[in-house]
């Protein structure tokens, strides 16, 4: 899988910075106004991009009420067919929505769900396509994303190892090797002890490819910590206020959160730097205040060097403290002053 896969403008690479993208989903709860008023946010909090989702109740699923059709955990008590109608985005919307983005400085792609998705997403040029990780299993729907040319980032929330290696291996084979797989869980929101952060690492060890982060938890800690863990794309839900409503306004951030999530990212960073071990020009003009050896007594010349008057003090200035027991019992060629920092030229 190749290293460095550019988005638009963005390149996202081992050595980049995180592409932090802002999950909308159903969070417009039906109002294209609140869906360009998320983007704005999104991009005022420091996002790379936001994601849409593309499919409807009957391109996802079917109008059934039998028990395996029932939604679990915060959907409880609705049919899928119920909650894909209130969550999907309307699909007029989305090249009106493409182009708002544009304006604001951020880039905007989508999940497709199914290969009329595709197409259409297609015939907007979308720049990028995610696979939710409950599509990671639809070999067909995945060869035809990859056949479109175009960097594909994959979730691999219900994934087994081989589930990761067919979908990768059917990229490969259609000449598509643009892809970033994103560790997940999902769970909605995802506890903290099932998130295995350390399984970004795994990932990208494993299938040498570019890794990242879906992130359902509560808070900011789980993005920043897999940022110190190789993750350089992370992803969340970003919604205006949780009170509002909405199929996913539960586990999504708002905008203040999101914010400050962008710039732990960045801090973090910054402070991650190079594996190499090397001093800065900083540090090494700290040096000048580390210890050495110095006359810590007025010395005369026959006089012994004895630990009462020479020691390891700061600064930097004297002979190195490793020689102090080899000067400790010799004599002084000379007169030396207190504070006088120890050279050999002092020795008889």
């Amino acid at each position: 899988m190749k290293k460095e896969i550019q988005i638009e403008d963005h390149i996202i690479s081992e050595t980049s910075q995180t592409y932090i993208i802002a999950e909308m989903s159903g969070n417009h709860n039906m109002d294209i106004n609140r869906a360009k008023s998320i983007i704005r946010e999104a991009a005022a909090a420091g996002a790379d991009a936001v994601k849409m989702q593309t499919y409807t109740a009957d391109t996802i699923t079917i109008d059934c009420d039998s028990e395996i059709f029932q939604a679990g955990g915060l959907w409880k008590g609705r049919t899928l067919y119920q909650l894909y109608s209130d969550a999907y985005t309307p699909w007029e919307w989305q090249k009106e929505l493409k182009e708002y983005a544009a304006d604001v400085g951020v880039d905007l792609f989508s999940s497709p769900f199914d290969l009329t998705a595709v197409d259409f997403l297609n015939d907007l040029n979308m720049p990028a396509y995610k696979i939710a990780s409950f599509e990671i299993n639809d070999i067909p729907f995945i060869r035809k994303i990859a056949r479109l040319g175009k960097p594909i980032i994959m979730s691999t929330g219900i994934a087994y190892l081989e589930d990761i290696d067919l979908a990768l291996r059917t990229c490969k084979e259609e000449g598509n090797e643009q892809v970033i797989l994103l560790k997940c869980v999902s769970e909605y929101p995802t506890p903290f002890d099932e998130m295995n952060l350390r399984a970004i690492s795994t990932l990208s060890q494993v299938f040498h490819c570019l890794v990242g982060l879906s992130d359902h938890s509560m808070g900011t800690e789980a993005a920043v910590a897999s940022v110190a863990l190789g993750a350089k794309v992370v992803e969340k839900h970003l919604t205006l206020r949780r009170k509002d409503g909405g199929p996913d306004a539960a586990f999504s951030m708002e905008p203040e959160e999101f914010a400050e999530m962008t710039r732990q990212i960045r801090n973090i960073e910054k402070a991650l730097g190079s594996a190499q071990y090397a001093l800065s020009d900083k540090q090494i003009a700290e040096r000048k205040t580390a210890r050495s050896l110095f006359v810590v007594e007025d010395i005369k010349k026959g006089e012994t060097f004895t630990e009462k008057n020479v020691r390891s003090i700061r600064p930097n200035n004297g002979l190195h403290t490793k020689y102090y027991e080899k000067i400790l019992g010799q004599t002084a060629k000379c007169d030396i002053k207190k504070g006088t920092p120890m050279d050999w030229k002092y020795l008889a």
